[in-house]
């Protein structure tokens, strides 16, 4: 028992290991994106559901943080603010789909046709989605989720939803290299760490318990690897389910899929798994809260045929172009730690958290993350944080 926990934990730590540089990476970028694109004003930007309108939520949720909780609550605070439901929804998705980090981590993890079809079928997600919505979204459902909304009942990451640290002045590059700008980055970088540090450690140890433990055969049998036309659909329809079931979201189901692939998943039903972290059991009971029991259940049946639509349409679309990756042997672990270019990154990488850390601490960082942390605070209250942020 010991023995296969102890393998367990050695597979989880060295595919930490493999991709922590790309997470620092990604974090990184996610945080100067966030420095200098502002949250003030969002709702303005999003007053109806015309193809523009969702086009400026997906622009704006792809420069926001990957954090699932942070994108659910972020959304709910722009539609109590005027923002359309369906330009809501729209901006939730993006913020968890068209991330730079989650692409970055895709490629090094499973190679650049994953990325490549994240980055596809995110947007023909989001397209079925307001299809979707505009079939069936009706006053009804928006006026019962209006109301459920303006209780303000919390769910989790309000505060990070809530936080706009962003630099307006100057030229971006002026914006990222400022005392302003460098205390904003370490901030956005510390704060998506802290939101997000359980659900990849989880993801990790699930990953690594499972490639551990979890015979190949179950899996082949499982995804239907032994008929192969019928696996094409199986994949995008049972993904989700695998998803909703992990409990893991955001960049933390990435090993996840790794491991999921190597057992023999579809290539679209690994892409309908990743698109489907706002869909797992915690962000489910956060919708029933923000919007009700109805709308909740009304938005997992839109959401998940949204993904598993997509996912298919990815699948036939990168089979017709020869895209799908022939070889299941995704190295995401190594049995031990070697002297390489991984190590080298992972070495330069820290040391640029570390600085990102430090920089944090001494800029009155621990306070803004108590902030954040506590999720206690009233709406009302909000306005008065997110001005003492800008000027943090």
């Amino acid at each position: 028992m010991l023995a296969a926990i102890g393998h367990a934990l050695m597979m989880s730590f060295t595919m930490t290991w493999e991709i922590l540089w790309a997470l620092i990476l990604g974090f990184w970028l996610s945080a100067i994106i966030q420095a200098v694109v502002s949250k003030e004003e969002m709702s303005r930007l999003l007053p109806d559901g015309s193809p523009r309108t969702i086009a400026v939520a997906c622009g704006l949720g792809a420069a926001s943080s990957s954090c699932s909780y942070a994108a659910v609550a972020l959304a709910r605070s722009m539609f109590r603010k005027g923002a359309n439901f369906t330009a809501a929804m729209a901006f939730q998705f993006a913020s968890t789909n068209l991330v730079l980090e989650l692409g970055i981590l895709l490629a090094v993890l499973m190679g650049w046709q994953f990325t490549l079809a994240e980055f596809t079928g995110g947007p023909l997600m989001i397209v079925i989605m307001v299809l979707l919505f505009k079939a069936f979204l009706t006053p009804r459902i928006v006026e019962a989720a209006r109301q459920q909304a303006e209780k303000g009942l919390q769910g989790r990451m309000e505060g990070h939803a809530t936080m706009d640290m962003s630099i307006h002045e100057g030229t971006i590059w002026q914006r990222m290299t400022s005392d302003k700008g460098q205390t904003a980055i370490s901030h956005f970088f510390v704060m998506d760490w802290a939101s997000l540090w359980l659900d990849i450690g989880g993801g990790l140890l699930i990953a690594g318990a499972l490639a551990a433990w979890v015979p190949k055969h179950f899996w082949q049998a499982f995804f239907l690897q032994g008929h192969p036309i019928l696996a094409k659909f199986w994949g995008p329809a049972v993904g989700p389910i695998v998803a909703i079931l992990s409990f893991v979201c955001s960049v933390g189901n990435v090993p996840l899929a790794a491991v999921l692939w190597n057992g023999g998943i579809s290539f679209g039903g690994v892409v309908a798994f990743l698109f489907a972290d706002l869909i797992v059991l915690p962000i489910l009971d956060i919708y029933r809260k923000y919007y009700s029991l109805t709308v909740s259940v009304f938005l997992l049946a839109i959401f998940y045929v949204s993904m598993a639509v997509a996912a298919l349409a990815v699948e036939f679309i990168f089979g017709a172009l020869h895209l799908i990756p022939q070889q299941r042997r995704v190295q995401i672990m190594e049995e031990s730690i070697h002297w390489n270019y991984t190590t080298v990154l992972n070495i330069i990488f820290l040391t640029l958290a570390a600085i990102l850390v430090i920089h944090f601490l001494r800029k009155g960082g621990p306070e803004m993350l108590r902030m954040m942390s506590s999720s206690g605070h009233h709406e009302h209250n909000r306005s008065q944080h997110t001005h003492h942020d800008h000027h943090a």
